[in-house]
């Protein structure tokens, strides 16, 4: 077996990115900002929200954190697009009322969308973003390839159908309204899971020397779990993404890729 190690690849991308930051810095007197707009309390979005603070920290890019109501999220937004000194602006998922999503999302200014999750976004979205890299990385070529999605959610699926289908890729789908999943999986040799279904890709389901990259997330008594089973971690002809340390670190790095980037563009 060979793993997708996401963490590897994230420290040599920290590690230019806080030199981008230091020269916008420097010669841009730039000091880039990204503010999260919280409105619900849950132990798994704190330890987000700690994560982006300290690798913020370590890039030298502020990271600023609202907790508000749902219902002052609004308000929240209009003054963060309005502050100058604030780059990227990201609402914190999920909300405590998830039908509300896209329309708060879309009050993010669009060269403040470092989420790319608005109605004009100008940012890719970072999950989708961390994927491709993480497969660039290690030399995942999609050329002749049968290449399966396996979700098509706002967050990752979707998103990732369109940078894949704009760069030319042969890419194919699977959903909620798909019959026959093994069928789909069986015929691919790059899978992108995604769905946040425990378990929904077994060993059996996967065709020999295929590469997988799980970036689905869910909650599982008490753990965080990925889509694929404990059973395909006992093939050794595929390439996987390991269950933590895949996607997950370089999603972070996609982010401030983004605020790095629109921090750049608003100096030109």
């Amino acid at each position: 077996m060979k793993l997708l190690n996401g963490k590897e690849l994230a420290e040599f991308i920290k590690e230019r990115q806080a030199h981008e930051v230091r020269a916008l810095r420097q010669s841009g007197h730039v000091e880039p900002k990204l503010a999260i707009v919280v409105t619900i309390d849950h132990p798994t979005i704190n330890v987000y929200m700690r994560m982006k603070k300290a690798y913020g920290a370590d890039l030298g890019v502020e990271v600023e954190v609202h907790r508000v109501k749902q219902e002052e999220a609004a308000a929240l937004i209009a003054q963060l697009n309005a502050d100058d000194s604030v780059h990227g602006i990201i609402v914190q998922l999920p909300l405590e009322r998830p039908e509300e999503t896209e329309a708060i999302v879309s009050l993010v200014a669009p060269q403040k969308d470092v989420d790319g999750l608005g109605a004009a976004p100008q940012f890719d979205p970072a999950t989708p973003m961390a994927i491709l890299w993480l497969l660039a990385g290690y030399n995942v070529d999609f050329r002749g390839k049968h290449v399966l999605l396996v979700g098509r959610g706002k967050l990752v699926g979707a998103p990732l159908e369109r940078m894949l289908l704009g760069s030319g890729v042969d890419v194919h789908a699977a959903d909620r309204l798909t019959t026959d999943l093994k069928s789909e999986t069986l015929q691919a040799d790059v899978i992108i899971t995604a769905t946040g279904s425990p378990a929904i890709l077994y060993a059996d389901m996967i065709k020999q020397g295929a590469v997988v990259v799980d970036a689905g997330v869910a909650g599982e008594e008490g753990k965080t779990v990925g889509d694929l089973a404990p059973d395909v971690y006992d093939r050794d002809d595929l390439t996987l993404t390991p269950t933590k340390g895949g996607v997950g670190p370089l999603t972070v790095c996609a982010l401030f890729e983004n605020v790095i980037r629109a921090a750049r563009l608003r100096v030109g």
